[in-house]
C-alpha cells in the first residue's frame, strides 16, 4: 500500500518551478515587443507624415496577425505540444525583427507594416502557447493568481519598451537630414532584438520543458463531447472581453506620448519617460494582484478596476495638465490583472478543449487592432484626446460586466 501511494503523490505535486521562470521570461519578451511596436507610432509620423489614424494602423497591422493565427496556433499546439510551438514562434519572431531592416532601407511605410505583421505572428502564437501553459501548472484555483504574476513580468518588458524607444528610436527628426535617414534609427534596436529572440529559441530548443497531459485529469469540467469550443459563452465572452481590453490598453499607450505633448509635456524623451510609468503601474498591479487574488476572488477585483477605469478617464476628460497625465497613468494600475484574469477565467472548466479555449480567447488581441484606430480616427475628427476615452470607457464598462456575471461557467446544451 505505501509503495502504491509514492508514484501517486508525486504526480499530484510536480514542481514547476523552473518551467514556470522559463515561461515567465517569454512573458516578458513579447510585452516588450508589443509595446515597442506600439510606441513606433510617433516616429512613422514623423517619418512618413501621417496623421493619428495612419500612425496607429502600425498596431493593427500587429494585431490583426491574432484575428488569423490565433486558431491555427491552437491547432498547432495540439500537433506538436506547447514547448515547439514556443520555440517555432521564436524563429518566426526573429524573422520579422530582421524584417525590419529592408522596411528601413526601402523607407517603405508598407514593408513596415509587413515587418510588424510578421513579428506579431510569433507573438500570437507564443501567448496562444504561454497563457494556457502558465494556467496549467498547476491547481485551476490558483490559475488567476499564477497567470497574473507572469504577466508582472510582461508588464515589466512593457515599462522598458517606452525607455528604448526614447533612447534609440524617436530622436529628434530635425538632426536627420533625410527619411531616410530617421528611419535608419530602427534597425540597430530590431538586429539586437533578432539576435537575442535566436539565442532564446535555440536555449528553449534544447531545454527540458514538461509535457503538460494532465489536462484531461485534474481539470473538473462539464464538457459536452462534441461541441464546439463556441458552444461556451464564458469563454467567447472572454474573447470579446480581451477584445475590448486590449484595444483599450494599446490605444491608451501607444497615444500617450502624444497625449502627454498635448498636456504641456514638452520634451518627446520626457514624454517617453513618463509614458513608460504606464505599464509600470501594470506591473506594480500584477504582483500586488497576486497576493491579494489569495484572500479576494479574481471576478471582483476585475469588477472594482473596471469601474476605477472608469472614474479615470472620467477625470481626465474634464481636466488638464499634469493631472490628466497621471489619470492615463493610473489607467495602469487598473488595467494589471484585467488580461490574466479575464484569461484564466475564460479557460476555466473546458479540460481537453484547453487549447482551443486559449485559440479563441487569443483572438481577442485583435482589439489592438481595430481600437487604437477607431481612438486614433476620434482625435483627429475632434481634435482632442478627450472624446476618444469614450472608447476605452466602453471597455472598462464590459470589465465590471464580465467580473459581475460574464465570468460564470455553464455547460452548453445538451444536443437535441
Amino acid at each position: 500500500m505505501a509503495t502504491s501511494n509514492k508514484p501517486s503523490a508525486a504526480r499530484s505535486t510536480p514542481n514547476y518551478t523552473g518551467p514556470f521562470i522559463t515561461v515567465t521570461v517569454l512573458f516578458g519578451i513579447f510585452g516588450f515587443l508589443t509595446n515597442l511596436n506600439s510606441n513606433l507610432s510617433p516616429k512613422l509620423q514623423d517619418i512618413f507624415n501621417l496623421n493619428h489614424a495612419w500612425a496607429n494602423t502600425v498596431t493593427t497591422s500587429w494585431f490583426l496577425a491574432y484575428l488569423i493565427f490565433s486558431v491555427p496556433a491552437a491547432k498547432v499546439i495540439e500537433m506538436v505540444g506547447y514547448k515547439r510551438t514556443m520555440v517555432i514562434s521564436l524563429f518566426v519572431m526573429v524573422f520579422g525583427a530582421l524584417l525590419f531592416i529592408p522596411a528601413a532601407n526601402m523607407v517603405s511605410f508598407p514593408v513596415f507594416l509587413t515587418a510588424s505583421f510578421v513579428l506579431a505572428t510569433g507573438v500570437c502564437m507564443l501567448q496562444t502557447s504561454a497563457n494556457p501553459y502558465v494556467s496549467i501548472l498547476g491547481p485551476e484555483h490558483s490559475a488567476p493568481a499564477r497567470l497574473t504574476l507572469a504577466q508582472a513580468f510582461n508588464s515589466l518588458g512593457t515599462a522598458i519598451a517606452p525607455l528604448v524607444v526614447g533612447a534609440y528610436i524617436l530622436t529628434d527628426p530635425a538632426k536627420f537630414t533625410t527619411p531616410a535617414a530617421v528611419a535608419h534609427t530602427v534597425q540597430g534596436p530590431y538586429i539586437a532584438i533578432a539576435c537575442g529572440l535566436l539565442v532564446l529559441g535555440v536555449t528553449i530548443m534544447f531545454m527540458h520543458l514538461p509535457a503538460i497531459t494532465e489536462t484531461r485529469d485534474f481539470r473538473p469540467s462539464e464538457i459536452t463531447p462534441g461541441r464546439s469550443i463556441w458552444a461556451y459563452k464564458h469563454t467567447v465572452l472572454a474573447m470579446v472581453g480581451i477584445f475590448l481590453y486590449v484595444g483599450l490598453e494599446i490605444s491608451l499607450f501607444a497615444n500617450a506620448i502624444r497625449y502627454f505633448q498635448s498636456e504641456g509635456v514638452a520634451s518627446p524623451h520626457r514624454a517617453a519617460v513618463l509614458a513608460s510609468f504606464y505599464p509600470l503601474a501594470m506591473m506594480i498591479g500584477r504582483f500586488a494582484g497576486t497576493v491579494i487574488m489569495k484572500a479576494f476572488k479574481a471576478h471582483k477585483m476585475l469588477a472594482i478596476l473596471g469601474a476605477c477605469g472608469v472614474a479615470l478617464l472620467a477625470v481626465a476628460m474634464v481636466s488638464t495638465g499634469m493631472v490628466a497625465v497621471w489619470c492615463l497613468i493610473l489607467c495602469g494600475l487598473a488595467n494589471s490583472i484585467m488580461y490574466p484574469t479575464i484569461f484564466a477565467l475564460g479557460i476555466a472548466e473546458l479540460g481537453p478543449l484547453t487549447s482551443k479555449g486559449s485559440g479563441v480567447i487569443t483572438i481577442g488581441n485583435v482589439g489592438g487592432a481595430v481600437m487604437p484606430v477607431a481612438f486614433g480616427a476620434i482625435a483627429d475628427h475632434f481634435g482632442s484626446y478627450n472624446y476618444a476615452f469614450i472608447l476605452p470607457i466602453i471597455g472598462y464598462i464590459f470589465m465590471v460586466y464580465y467580473g459581475m456575471s460574464g465570468y460564470k461557467p455553464s455547460p452548453p446544451p445538451a444536443k437535441a
